[in-house]
Order: structure tokens, then C-alpha cells, then sequence
């Protein structure tokens, strides 16, 4: 479990075809802090440990991931430079200070907008009719594996949904969000929340 707060930005070094893909991932943490088996979430997507190194302030850890995930998840994100927001798993006792967050992605969305408002950054995000139930006002979800608030939702003609978020100049440093451009590719995970309450609504109705 996560929280969509982005604790540092990691690089893709190497990527390796197993069969699944081996990627080894950069970081500026303590490998002794990060134990095999560990999950951390990569532009939000949970992955397993499998091997790490490097001193601290220069780390480096292994994944492997698999052609589902691969096929799940933003195009072009397992390649040799690809900058990725990492979070390891929250711990007991952690502050929770996004929203719940699985690691699991649902939908791939494009940067349909990016438009400069008052110094912060306006993207407007397309994605697929799957999620647009799922996707609310003021409600949260995670983009890139990072928590943030709806603003607007608009509902397209055949289905699909569009939505704004507004990226503050802090978060957008923080986080590989300030370098997206429009047509981008993102991660979404839609609030867990809103899953259960659609399950709940299906059930009833």
C-alpha cells in the first residue's frame, strides 16, 4: 500500500529481456534501506525487489516486470533514461498523507492540455470510458504514481472522460509531472474508495 507522495525521482539504467523485462532503476537512497522483496511504486506501479546496490545517496535497486504490466502501463516507461517517481511501500505508523493507494494501474491516459495559470501548471488528462465512472470532482486519483485532486470532469461524446488537475510549481519539481508535455503518456489509478462505492451502487441497483 502507498500513499501517491512522491519520496524521490529514480532513473532507468538498463533494461534486460528475460522474457519478462529486468530494468535496474537508480535512486538517491541507502541501499541497506531497501530489502529484497520490498515493494516500491514506479510512476505507480508496485514492483518486487529482487536486488539492489550502490552506496548511499547512489543506489540502485532491480525489478522485473512482466508483459502484463508492460502492456498496462505508459508507453516507452521501461526504457535505458526514463525518469520515475518512487515510492516505497508505507510502513505501520506512517503518516498518510495522500490517498490509498494500491500500485495498480487502471488506465493509461494522454496529457490532452498544458496551459501555465498563475504559476502553477493546468493539464487536462483524456482517458477511457473503463474509469469514467470512477472519476469525481474534488475526488482523488493518482497520475504517474502521484495523489492528486480533480478540479473539472468532462465527459466526452463517446464515452470517454477528461479531467484537470492543477500541478503546483513544488510538486512539479518534486516529481517527473513538471517534464510532461501534452500527448504524453500517464499511469492512473483511480481512488479505491470510488471502486467500492461503484461495486456497492452496481449491487443495490
Amino acid at each position: 500500500m502507498f500513499t501517491g507522495i512522491v519520496t524521490a525521482i529514480g532513473s532507468v539504467t538498463s533494461v534486460e529481456d528475460r522474457g519478462d523485462l529486468r530494468a535496474v532503476i537508480s535512486c538517491p537512497w541507502d541501499p541497506a534501506g531497501i530489502d529484497i522483496g520490498a515493494s516500491i511504486a514506479c510512476s505507480g506501479v508496485c514492483l518486487t525487489v529482487v536486488d539492489r546496490g550502490g552506496q548511499e545517496g547512489d543506489a540502485w535497486f532491480a525489478v522485473d516486470i512482466s508483459a502484463e504490466t508492460v502492456s498496462r502501463t505508459a508507453q516507452d516507461q521501461w526504457r535505458e533514461g526514463r525518469r520515475l517517481n518512487l515510492e516505497p511501500a508505507l510502513r505501520m505508523g506512517d503518516e498518510l498523507g495522500g490517498h490509498i493507494v494500491t500500485g495498480h494501474v487502471d488506465a493509461v491516459g494522454r496529457i490532452a492540455l498544458r496551459r501555465d495559470v498563475g504559476g502553477s501548471d493546468r493539464f487536462e488528462i483524456l482517458a477511457g470510458k473503463a474509469i469514467a465512472p470512477y472519476v469525481a470532482e474534488k475526488g482523488s486519483i493518482t497520475v504517474d504514481g502521484v495523489s492528486l485532486t480533480v478540479n473539472e470532469v468532462h465527459d466526452e461524446a463517446n464515452g470517454d472522460v477528461r479531467f484537470a488537475l492543477n500541478i503546483i510549481p513544488h510538486t512539479g519539481e518534486v516529481t517527473t509531472l513538471g517534464s510532461l508535455q501534452e500527448g504524453d503518456s500517464v499511469n492512473l489509478e483511480i481512488d479505491v474508495l470510488a471502486r467500492y462505492l461503484k461495486r456497492m451502487q452496481s449491487l443495490a441497483g
